[in-house]
């Protein structure tokens, strides 16, 4: 038709072409990776009740890296032996499992209170949200062991550990996220850096065993740290911006 022509693609525009498909495969990348569950193990003690212990019960606690809360009723804590090679939560006094109507609010906590030693030693100095009747919980090591928080209550393998939503082993476990996070005493922990937002899938990397940690609960501050990195942009909109 008359006064229509045919554009010729130049070198500059097959470059801007290739570099905003770069671009929206880094969002969708980035996209997939913020949609991981924020949800992790924050705190680990097993020394509960024994000599020496700084608190009588052994405890596990939750954080929610986001800034909505989150429904975690009906998963489970599954706790295997250092050397333990069945399934995680398989054992005796291995399973908990959370009730439904359980949420951890936005940026914050959840504890769960589990097996208490036969020494005398102090309550958790705050109240827990989940109190597991002594009789069946989790009776976690006070050294070496490994722990899997999962979206559901079935039995699993340590192996592979995508069926968890969070994983840690420490001291001389034989399952981990990468690599273990040290060995705990009857007076120490394993508290998740940046009080649990620290999360590189490296368990020596993430966690530091400290002695006399305070838990936190559901009422316990929100983490100010927690939304401290804003996320990145994954609209196509957003994505046209960048090149207006």
């Amino acid at each position: 038709a008359s006064g229509q022509g045919i554009h010729k693609e130049t070198p500059t525009m097959r470059k801007t072409a290739t570099a905003l498909f770069a671009l929206v495969l880094v969002v969708s990348t980035a996209a997939v990776a913020l949609a991981a569950n924020p949800v992790r193990i924050s705190q680990v003690y097993g020394g509960g009740g024994n000599t020496g212990a700084t608190y009588q019960n052994d405890y596990v606690e939750l954080f929610n890296n986001s800034g909505s809360a989150v429904s975690i009723g009906g998963w489970s804590l599954q706790y295997g032996s250092a050397t333990g090679t069945v399934n995680l939560g398989a054992c005796t006094y291995c399973l908990t499992v959370i009730p439904a109507g359980a949420t951890i609010p936005p940026c914050g906590y959840y504890l769960i209170q589990l097996k208490a030693g036969t020494i005398a030693a102090p309550p958790l100095p705050v109240t827990p949200d989940l109190i597991v009747p002594n009789a069946t919980a989790n009776n976690l090591s006070a050294s070496s062991g490994k722990i899997g928080l999962k979206a559901d209550a079935l039995t699993t393998p340590c192996v592979p550990q995508t069926a968890f939503v969070d994983l840690v082993g420490f001291g001389t476990a034989n399952c981990n996220e990468t690599a273990n996070a040290g060995g705990m005493s009857n007076s120490s922990m394993a508290v998740r850096n940046g009080d649990g937002t620290a999360d590189t899938d490296n368990n020596s990397a993430d966690f530091t065993v400290v002695t006399a940690a305070v838990p936190h609960n559901s009422a316990s501050p929100a983490n100010p740290g927690c939304l401290a990195t804003p996320a990145l942009p994954k609209s196509w909109g957003s994505v046209k911006t960048l090149y207006r």
